[in-house]
């Protein structure tokens, strides 16, 4: 392979590392015209998305850098959710990051960066680029959500966010080396063949790989906020700039996802019953814990923050329902998806109603309806599709889920994901009890933000297609869906 090929299909990537460091770059020679920068990145995330849109409807299928990384229709399925959560993400924090700090464009630049990152762990083929990729995404992400320096809160997020990632990332660093010293390779596909012919050769293997594993799944765990390694969640959230926790919450959650399907189904399928074991379990506590704590928070960021340690759980279900059949993997595919605009636009309409309240407290949304119907319709339409309810993306995502574990057998676990549903309308609804039954404290009309109004009716337009029309989508996650093979 050459390196005019090479370059071809690393240029998604490729163009996010430019237009970050053109941004950068930009933002230390202008003393002047800082807003513009804030535009010139929201367009650095077009190109990389056509690159990878070209890509995958070209069929691509290519092992990349001594096989560190590896360009087919899973990773760059990935790409366009990292792309499509930035894109969301730049375009709902200009207004507020205009009036809250005038270090704009190192924010930008580290936003570009961080989609890269993600782009990158999509692609990761190799333990080492894994790890990397995965570092790179969490130091990008501690400064971002650290960012208000003057902010206590903000601060303390950060401090506890970046605690909390040294810890898992040595342990599952810790993981990998005894991985890489059970089978003399960091290669995901070699360590299957090596643990197949280990396996042949001493059969109890089991007692050397699994501690490996669960060290690994630490790591992957931390970055997706599963319980019980999701502390860092409610407080990185509430004190991060609220673009920022609109960007955890989708973009390294959903990387983390494509990670763990990549190393499980590539290097482990002779381990298949181990980890569904220990990933139902990690399910059933994560969606229960992030329902039950939800319904206790006054502070709608953290309510969000703990809304997604449970969604979590409910794509865990797909992840586990994976095996013996292969509609796990699509409803992972596709609840990702339809999760990316739902959970997006909830935040983003959360960033337009602090932009002119400065307030993140749900009793402060009573009479919303009044100062602003269009704001309290879009939020309720979000909270459907996170509760699950037709004829929203949520609801389509969550068929898939659950039927893959009807179909695997796992009728508990899809009793348990449904039945942990119905709680959380009780803390969604009571967002929208506030909005709609409670009187407001003034008549005021409030004067929202354009760009994250831009932005929501963006998410809450194509989370109403995706539930009333999701055939394309299905269609393209079967054909992102390159693992299938391994599982059959």
């Amino acid at each position: 392979m050459d390196w005019a090929e090479t370059l071809i299909l690393l240029s998604p990537q490729l163009l996010l590392l430019l237009w970050a460091l053109l941004v950068l770059g930009l933002d230390l020679l202008l003393k002047k015209a800082k807003d513009s920068l804030a535009y010139l990145a929201l367009a650095g995330f077009a190109p990389a998305l056509v690159a990878a849109i070209y890509l995958l409807a070209q069929g691509t299928d290519r092992s990349l850098l001594s096989g560190m990384v590896r360009v087919d229709a899973y990773s760059l399925y990935f790409t366009i959710i990292a792309c499509l959560a930035s894109g969301l993400v730049m375009l709902a924090s200009m207004e507020y990051m205009k009036a809250r700090t005038r270090y704009r464009g190192e924010f930008y630049g580290l936003l570009l960066l961080a989609t890269l990152a993600m782009s990158l762990m999509a692609s990761s083929t190799n333990l080492i680029m894994i790890y990397l990729s995965i570092e790179f995404m969490s130091l990008t992400s501690y400064v971002l959500v650290g960012y208000f320096r003057d902010d206590p809160k903000s601060s303390e997020g950060g401090l506890k966010y970046f605690l909390f990632g040294a810890v898992t990332s040595s342990l599952m660093l810790y993981g990998m080396s005894l991985m890489y010293g059970a089978t003399g390779t960091t290669d995901l596909a070699e360590i299957a063949t090596s643990l197949a012919t280990m396996q042949a050769i001493m059969p109890p293997t089991r007692f050397l790989i699994l501690p490996a594993l669960l060290f690994m799944l630490v790591g992957f765990s931390f970055k997706m906020a599963l319980v019980p390694f999701h502390q860092w969640s409610p407080d990185a959230y509430e004190g991060a700039p609220i673009p920022v926790a609109t960007l955890l919450s989708v973009g390294p959650k959903a990387m983390g996802f494509a990670i763990l399907l990549r190393v499980l189904l590539t290097a482990f399928p002779a381990f298949q019953f181990d980890w569904v074991a220990i990933l139902m379990g990690i399910s059933i506590v994560t969606m229960t814990l992030g329902n039950l704590t939800a319904m206790r928070q006054t502070n709608i960021k953290r309510m969000l923050a703990y809304s997604s340690i449970a969604q979590a759980g409910y794509i865990l279900v797909g992840v586990v329902s994976i095996v013996p059949f292969t509609v796990g993997i699509h409803g992972v595919l596709l609840y990702l998806m339809a999760y990316l605009f739902t959970n997006a636009g909830a935040f983003v309409a959360v960033i337009a109603f602090s932009h002119v309240t400065n307030s993140d407290e749900i009793s402060d949304y009573a009479g919303l309806v009044r100062r602003s119907p269009a704001l309290a319709a879009m939020m309720v339409i979000f909270f459907m599709s996170l509760a699950g309810l037709p004829p929203t993306a949520g609801f389509v995502g969550k068929l898939f889920v659950f039927g893959a574990a009807v179909q695997a057998g796992y009728y508990y676990l899809a009793i348990i994901g449904v039945l942990n549903s119905v709680i959380s309308v009780v803390y969604y609804f009571n967002v929208v009890r506030q909005m709609f039954f409670v009187p407001p404290p003034t008549e005021e009309r409030l004067s929202l933000p354009r760009f994250p109004m831009a932005a929501a009716i963006i998410c809450v337009v194509l989370v109403l297609i995706i539930g009333l029309y999701p055939q394309p989508l299905i269609d393209l996650v079967g054909q992102s869906v390159t693992l299938l093979a391994m599982v059959r």
